[in-house]
């Protein structure tokens, strides 16, 4: 070795290339969804349950809409988990016709919690449902999406994540680049790893369930990102998340740069703290049974790691571009004509993921400082790993209360 950090840093470029050409390959496989043929007469039972903590704004239009999905009334039902709420949350749910839980747990506080609360009241009543499908109160739904879960379950399908849409995509710029974000995600990474046959992730609204994985393997799940807690718990079990593309929820993007960078920070710490906890897992059992889908879920549960370390990597090649402290091998791995294309193709996928679905206008302009809104990832993440044994859960406050009917939202009619 030439130099002494060519002991760290050569293995790191050979890590950004794996990961480069993994993003890439994996995000072509997103551009085309496979058909599905079959579509299943209505055969599950459905518990719709709604997680709220003092969401008196937004509540009654999504029970509203849940009531009007089509598929047999008599065949789900749409139950509020009314956490902690000092509102009258608990009065509109029931004023919409919502079957209202209310739980008080001053000390065990966050979704997780709620939902571990929620599943063992409905395992124990008399009443019993195939399936659960969870939603936010600022949810709107598509009217498909039962029919489309059903169609999943049918197929065999257990743990299933539905496609997160934005219910206020031109909003804000902050609202607008999320939107971009989520869309992108929905494509390059959930539907690619459902194309292709491997485990995507939970995404903590719009996501079923069904009741036989719940009472076999319980929730449990009280991180700060207990939906991929949740994936990761059953992913060990050999049990695959998969992906509806056609099962559309649409979900309130937050308005404000520092309230996103508050929810994301959230995010980066549960992933955080996922990661550390289930990637040694993951890569013993995956590598004894030969799962490709768990040693997969490794490299789900590594992405903030992976841009903390490109960070660290970026600054690094900066200095060794004037004073020489590794050797730098990016180009004798890869070929520069080959970077030059992953560098188009990257900037091209995301152009055909928006044209497929047909943004509006607006979003087109909110690509532009799209890029700001990732690289503001880097010091969330950062923060996120600091505090990643925190397990403060802060709430997201709602606002953007509308009808499903009244609302101006990508994929009503079409299907991309």
């Amino acid at each position: 070795m030439e130099h002494i950090l060519d002991i760290i840093m050569i293995p790191i470029q050979v890590i950004i290339v794996f990961y480069t050409l993994y993003y890439v390959t994996l995000a072509v496989f997103g551009l085309m969804k496979r058909r599905e043929h079959v579509t299943a007469a209505p055969k599950n039972t459905f518990a719709a349950v709604i997680c709220a903590h003092n969401e008196e704004r937004v509540v009654g239009q999504l029970i509203d809409n849940l009531k009007d999905l089509n598929y047999p009334k008599d065949m789900y039902d749409v139950y509020v988990v009314a956490d902690n709420c000092t509102d009258n949350t608990e009065k509109i749910c029931r004023e919409h016709g919502a079957i209202v839980k209310v739980r008080t747990n001053k000390d065990e506080v966050g979704k997780g919690y709620a939902l571990d609360w929620m599943f063992a009241q409905m395992l124990a009543q008399e009443k019993q449902y195939d399936a659960f499908v969870v939603f936010d109160a600022d949810n709107l739904v598509h009217p498909e999406f039962l029919r489309e879960m059903n169609n999943h379950l049918c197929k065999g399908e257990q743990v299933i994540q539905g496609y997160m849409d934005a219910k206020n995509p031109t909003d804000t710029w902050v609202a607008g680049t999320f939107a971009i974000a989520f869309w992108l995600i929905n494509h390059m990474w959930h539907l690619a790893k459902y194309n292709i046959g491997l485990s995507t992730a939970l995404g903590g609204t719009g996501m079923c369930i069904a009741t036989d994985i719940v009472r076999k393997y319980g929730w449990g799940c009280d991180c700060l990102t207990e939906d991929m807690e949740f994936s990761m718990k059953v992913l060990l079990e050999g049990v695959r998340t998969c992906w509806a593309h056609d099962a559309i929820i649409y979900d309130e993007k937050a308005l404000g740069f520092m309230q996103s960078c508050r929810q994301r920070k959230r995010w980066a710490q549960g992933q955080c703290d996922c990661g550390e906890r289930f990637i040694p897992k993951l890569f013993v059992r995956g590598i004894k049974t030969g799962n490709i889908r768990m040693l997969d879920g490794i490299i789900t549960l590594s992405q903030p790691f992976f841009m903390m370390m490109s960070t660290i990597y970026a600054l690094m090649a900066y200095i060794n571009s004037y004073i020489p402290l590794y050797t730098n091998i990016l180009y004798q791995i890869v070929p520069v004509q080959m970077w030059t294309v992953i560098g188009v193709v990257q900037y091209l996928i995301p152009v055909i993921v928006l044209l497929q679905i047909k943004v509006p206008l607006k979003s087109w302009a909110y690509l532009v400082v799209y890029p700001l809104f990732m690289y503001s990832w880097i010091p969330v993440n950062f923060l996120g790993f600091k505090d990643r044994h925190k397990m403060k859960w802060s709430h997201t406050e709602h606002t953007r209360a509308v009808s499903y009917d009244s609302a101006v939202l990508l994929r009503k009619e079409n299907k991309k």
